[in-house]
């Protein structure tokens, strides 16, 4: 059997490489010798086969940024984000609609035993409460008629960061299904705070006692590595009957809500407080 653990004469998309998870990722992926073509809004400073500027918000520029890497590949990482800092309906069309039709350009082109992993949250880990609604959006697959969605339902998007993140949950699990049929995998990993250039965004919006709570029980923010390595895990063959998973990267924190260790509403009361 080959190296399941190598990237050597493997092929992959990134999107969202320029800082973060996402720049982790591909310098991970080309220190294990995959032929790394990756999208961002700004240039990456990792040193890849190709980069291509593209804002996730132009379905028109991820089809034509597809076509110009073109040609099949092994895998996709989806890295890239926006946080709840911009405009609600902005952060929606980014972190899923634009995901999502990024994803969807490639699937015709991933070869057979190829994978696809995406970055939610572990902010996403209640999406259970409105699975209906999650599910009532996400099965409306233009990128048009997703955006009107949006701005018909702004109560329930809210800032657009949990909501999106809840969305990639939903997608994931409900494309493992059929992808699997097809031998491709797909993917998700739910971050717990995490030391990057986005996290001053959320400061400004959670505050950092809601942020800390978050990083319990580990007593701390992850880096970019540490949240990279499961995602080139998930897309490796070493992870090939592994799909339609969103595993959670947080040491520890969503076992200690499930299980009733970590009281987050209480938790979460008790901060807003101070």
């Amino acid at each position: 059997m080959s190296d399941i653990w190598s990237y050597a004469g493997k092929r992959v998309v990134i999107a969202g490489c320029f800082s973060g998870m996402g720049e982790a990722c591909a310098r991970e992926l080309v220190r294990l010798g995959a032929e790394v073509h990756g999208v961002d809004i700004k240039p990456s400073p990792v040193t890849l086969a190709s980069f291509t500027p593209v804002d996730l918000k132009d379905t028109a520029a991820i089809e034509a940024a597809v076509e110009a890497i073109g040609g099949q590949v092994d895998a996709v990482f989806n890295c890239a984000g926006l946080p709840q800092t911009f405009p609600a309906v902005d952060v929606v069309s980014v972190n899923f609609i634009g995901i999502r039709h990024w994803t969807n350009q490639w699937i015709p082109r991933i070869r057979p035993g190829g994978a696809i992993v995406t970055v939610s949250s572990n902010a996403a880990m209640n999406y259970h409460a409105r699975l209906a609604l999650l599910k009532e959006f996400v099965a409306i697959e233009d990128p048009v008629a997703a955006l009107e969605w949006v701005h018909s339902h702004l109560d329930a998007v809210a800032d657009g960061y949990g909501f999106s993140k809840e969305a990639l949950v939903v997608w994931t699990q409900q494309r493992g299904v059929d992808l699997i049929k097809q031998g491709i995998r797909i993917n998700a990993t739910l971050p717990s705070p995490t030391a990057t250039p986005m996290m001053k965004d959320f400061e400004v919006v959670a505050g950092t006692k809601i942020l800390e709570i978050f990083a319990l029980p580990s007593g701390r923010q992850s880096t970019a590595e540490e949240q990279a390595w499961p995602l080139v895990f998930l897309n490796s063959p070493a992870a090939r009957f592994i799909s339609g998973v969103c595993l959670p990267v947080d040491g520890a924190f969503t076992g200690g809500v499930n299980t009733g260790l970590i009281d987050l509403p209480a938790l979460i009361g008790e901060a807003m407080k101070t």
